[in-house]
């Protein structure tokens, strides 16, 4: 029996429980990434390498998982999010047990990198994309809270990793991140498929010929979207910068002169700032007194600025202080990455902007760390490379400036009238009732 057509999202529902399933994600996923700083060090200890060359590992994990987003859009909306998400789950947890057994850096870049994020960029894109589709009121709230997983995380896995590596090496501490991989199996099993009358396929919307198929499936028209590219280069600049903490935060306490257990704490006490910060964000975005893309703005310039005053700390309490900033500034910046898309090119076409949006993400996933550790090679220092991420991230909240609509209420009038197009258009010019939102991918 076919699902009923919703005209609009529930607010609520199961969707608490997709919130669930993402927050579980998040934890597994983008807390183990924020984590990975405590392998970093045994890494580079072990292969014998170079900071950059060892940066890639975390990287190219990254950046495959982004890369690779549009496949997993393009299979959940095949073969629906469950059925892919659990796939995923599998193909991570083979990768980090493959990653156990590394005698080589490449050894490391083709498992951890490459088949556990192949396996995350079947994981996330469905995952995240759900929650949009339950929620329009309380959009922002709903991501905030699904994306609190990472701060909470991030408190518990620094310490957790080091205790594991203590007790059984970085190649046991793998095969336990294995293990865990599984349970995104279990956040899979939650996704519920929900069916919106923007779901409904309208004439002329599936192409002619081998290409035509494929524009359709990715949904490339979004390539022709002003707002949208704008928007992907604005947040590839910022990611640039926005991993490198993750990567190399707790190198930088342990030059400071930091123990093992106190650098990997710091990374635990700027997870319990971010996770304040992402209810918080998510709470002050969904009472509109400005626009979402607003938001961002602000929290993307003060990620930016406590980037830039991370060096400035020399000393253990010093470096707590700015790192709970930072933490606190990067959690609120967050969760309007994915909750701002949705008011830009409209909820129909969600899945395939997330998907394509993640592919621009990878960027600056790749380059963002590994440009890091080149200027610490260099320099035998991290603050060149954190400053160099604060600057990323400035440009990037520059650019958002650009975004049409931006500088008046345009954007604030389409994000309070769901009804209403978005004012950044598709690049090509046409009536205002037939944007994005109002049609099928």
């Amino acid at each position: 029996m076919s699902q009923p057509v919703l005209e609009a999202p529930p607010d609520g529902g199961w969707g608490w429980m997709v919130v669930l399933a993402s927050f579980l994600m998040n934890c597994l996923m983008n807390g183990v990434t924020r984590s990975f700083g405590i392998f970093f060090i045994q890494f580079t200890q072990h292969f014998q390498e170079s900071s950059s060359r060892v940066s890639w590992i975390t990287s190219i994990t990254m950046a495959t998982q982004q890369f690779a987003s549009p496949v997993g859009s393009v299979f959940g909306m095949q073969y629906g999010a469950r059925t892919v998400v659990m796939v995923g789950g599998v193909l991570a947890s083979l990768g980090m047990l493959a990653g156990s057994f590394g005698q080589t850096l490449l050894h490391m870049y083709l498992s951890v990198g490459l088949l556990t994020g192949f396996g995350w960029a079947l994981v996330f894109t469905p995952t995240i994309t759900t929650i949009p589709r339950y929620f329009r009121r309380r959009r922002a709230l709903a991501t905030g809270l699904a994306f609190t997983g990472v701060g909470i995380a991030s408190f518990f896995f620094p310490p957790l990793f080091q205790f594991l590596i203590d007790g059984y090496g970085w190649r046991g501490a793998l095969q336990v991140v294995s293990a865990m991989m599984l349970n995104l199996c279990v956040c899979a099993a939650l996704l519920r498929p929900i069916r919106l009358i923007e779901d409904l396929p309208s004439a002329g919307s599936a192409g002619d010929g081998c290409w035509g198929k494929v524009a359709s499936a990715f949904d490339l028209t979004l390539f022709l979207h002003r707002g949208f590219m704008v928007y992907s280069c604005a947040l590839v600049l910022v990611t640039t910068g926005y991993f490198v903490p993750y990567v190399h935060l707790v190198a930088h306490g342990k030059s400071l002169g930091l123990t093992d257990y106190e650098a990997a704490f710091l990374m635990s006490v700027t997870a319990i700032s971010e996770t304040v910060a992402r209810l918080f964000s998510g709470w002050v975005s969904d009472l509109r007194l400005i626009g979402k893309v607003h938001v961002l703005f602000l929290w993307s310039v003060l990620t930016g600025v406590s980037f830039l005053l991370i060096p400035t700390a020399h000393s253990y309490s010093s470096l707590m202080g700015l790192g709970t900033f930072y933490g606190f500034c990067a959690g609120g910046l967050a969760p309007l990455f994915f909750s701002t898309l949705p008011e830009i090119v409209g909820l129909g076409r969600i899945l395939s902007a997330t998907g394509l949006f993640l592919m621009h993400l990878s960027i600056g996933g790749l380059l963002g760390p590994p440009l890091s550790g080149f200027l610490e090679d260099m320099t035998q220092s991290y603050t060149i490379s954190f400053m160099a991420a604060g600057g990323f991230i400035l440009v990037g909240s520059l650019t958002l400036l650009l975004l049409p609509g931006f500088l008046t209420c345009a954007m604030l009038r389409s994000e309070t009238q769901p009804g209403v197009p978005t004012s950044e258009g598709d690049g090509r010019d046409r009536p205002a009732p037939a944007d994005g939102a109002s049609r099928e991918d």
